[in-house]
């Protein structure tokens, strides 16, 4: 006999269930808005923010404080990941959704209304590190909960692929904010992009707020959580345990998605943020130049993270991760050199190289972490890894690598690569095979 509550992803395909498709378009549109935003910060940081927000002669000294306020963003997001992943394990994903997604649209918007240092002196950065806060916490509990909600409604069998898709936010985000910045630099070119051209790409995020809330306010709650609720209410009440202390009473499952996401992390930002910057400030390539190629390589970082999902529905999670974590090692050196060359064209094949492995390795980890955890603290376990994460690989990712580049040559950061990465194989090697996980019987 079949259990009323049993998850519907078990007998039907996820083109065949009535909400499926719009879950998947809701939580896509929220990952693209959210990377979409960092993307944005990240390749105005090195050439106009820092000059507009922050005070000083130095030009390496404006570009660190603006990199250390994206940083600031990243810091918030483990108390974001804390705050809702305990919420959305309580009251349901789809609220979360709604609430984040509203806050990490409005807080991108203002800052394309800020009025700068020159005009309101100190105040400018300040009003401009509190709405990367606000960004940072939003984005703590959006993305969980975006790959949460594919991940439970879609079919097992294929939930690798399914995952994969919010995953793939970071990549089209980024392509659409090199897009933007492109289009916005040859329609406002010279002075007006540096003085007023640049916030037409923050407002940008008004358009995709209005579409993707739509969207979202119509999303369904997952199967697998309204399965746990009605099972738990038929058990005798206790008095609820935060699903944050629940989560980290069982630290191997966090450890083991932290130590996977170390070099993960780092590598993304190294072959989409800090390229820019290095390649632009070190060699003087031309600033398009560079944003187009990383605009090409985010697109093969989407084939690769859709490719990766769907590779490990059918090898397995660890063996689809640990392939592309061994190349990442072996290729942070190439990539230098290539860089190093001042060849456009080997600059690309180092950057869309880079970003294909990456996006095999990233693309599969969306539904790993997501079979890691049980239901009743899922949200909790998979925002801690996916958020905690940014304070010790994301965050600090593009400050360190400049950092070491200026005081020690470029060996330090290829080491910082290799290390990290390493890091992430044995991760992932001592980690245990989830492919196949009943999500509604973890519980």
């Amino acid at each position: 006999m079949t259990s009323p509550v049993e998850h519907p992803a078990a007998r039907t395909a996820p083109g065949e269930r009535a909400g499926f498709r719009r879950v998947l378009a809701g939580s896509m549109a929220g990952a693209v808005l959210e990377w979409y935003d960092f993307a944005i910060y990240g390749i105005l940081a090195a050439t106009v923010l820092g000059p507009l927000f922050f005070p000083g002669d130095s030009g390496i000294v404006k570009l660190l404080l603006a990199l250390a306020t994206q940083g600031l963003g990243f810091v918030a997001r483990p108390l974001g990941g804390i705050v809702f992943g305990h919420l959305g394990d309580k009251y349901g994903r789809k609220p979360m959704l709604v609430v984040t997604f509203l806050l990490l649209g409005l807080s991108t918007a203002m800052i394309g209304l800020l009025p700068t240092y020159s005009e309101i002196g100190l105040w400018a950065t300040v009003l401009l590190v509190v709405l990367r806060m606000v960004q940072g916490f939003a984005l703590g509990g959006e993305f969980g909960a975006a790959v949460l909600m594919v991940s439970e409604y879609g079919e097992p069998k294929r939930r690798g692929f399914w995952a994969a898709w919010p995953q793939a936010g970071a990549p089209l985000g980024t392509v659409l904010a090199t897009v933007v910045v492109t289009t916005i630099g040859v329609l406002f070119p010279g002075d007006a992009f540096d003085r007023w051209g640049w916030r037409v790409a923050f407002l940008v995020a008004i358009p995709l707020l209005i579409i993707g809330f739509w969207i979202r306010r119509s999303v369904e709650e997952s199967p697998v959580f309204r399965a746990a609720q009605a099972r738990a209410e038929t058990r005798a009440a206790t008095a609820p345990r935060s699903s944050v202390l629940e989560a980290l009473s069982r630290p191997r499952p966090v450890l083991h998605g932290l130590g996977m996401r170390l070099g993960e992390n780092i590598a993304f930002y190294i072959y989409t943020v800090f390229v820019i910057a290095y390649a632009t400030t070190s060699f003087g390539y031309d600033r398009g130049d560079v944003i187009m190629a990383v605009t090409f390589a985010s697109v093969a970082q989407f084939l690769g993270m859709i490719g990766g999902g769907h590779w490990s529905d059918r090898v397995g999670r660890k063996k689809a991760m640990l392939v592309p974590a061994v190349v990442l090692v072996v290729w942070a050196p190439a990539f230098f050199w290539l860089v190093q060359t001042e060849s456009l064209p080997m600059l690309w094949l180092g950057v869309c190289v880079g970003a294909f492995f990456h996006g095999m390795l990233a693309g599969t980890e969306a539904a790993w972490i997501t079979e890691l955890f049980p239901t009743r603290h899922r949200y909790a376990g998979a925002s801690l890894v996916f958020q905690g994460s940014s304070i010790i690989a994301g965050a600090p990712a593009p400050l360190i690598a400049v950092w070491l580049i200026d005081s020690f040559g470029v060996g330090t950061v290829i080491g910082y690569l290799v290390l990290t990465m390493a890091v992430t194989v044995v991760a992932v090697a001592t980690s245990r095979e989830t492919k196949g996980a009943d999500l509604d019987a973890l519980d």
